[in-house]
């Protein structure tokens, strides 16, 4: 699990987009304070993705959509940690 706090790492992988002005304002008029959300003047916003890394490094799995409604299954992250170590049992 990584916590990205200023969006450092999603800027990495190309997965942050700036809010328009006009966004900027329905924000606001709605009662979200992103500025305080994010701790900084960014206005920035990152695509929610889920990536699984083996001990190398790789990305052997990703799932990226930038609909936030949209999240990968859990028990598809399970059957792709347990392609990376198939003796180890992740259910337990």
């Amino acid at each position: 699990m990584l916590s990205d706090a200023g969006n450092k790492v999603a800027r990495q992988f190309g997965l942050v987009f700036k809010l328009s002005d006009t966004m900027q304002e329905i924000y606001r008029d709605f009662g979200i304070d992103l500025l305080a959300a994010n701790g900084d003047q960014s206005f920035e916003l990152p695509v929610p993705a889920t990536y699984v890394v083996d001990k190398n490094g790789i990305i052997t799995y990703a799932f990226i959509d930038a609909d936030y409604t949209k999240r990968l299954d859990p028990e598809i992250i399970v059957e792709e940690l347990q392609k990376l170590n198939p003796l180890q049992d992740m259910k337990s």
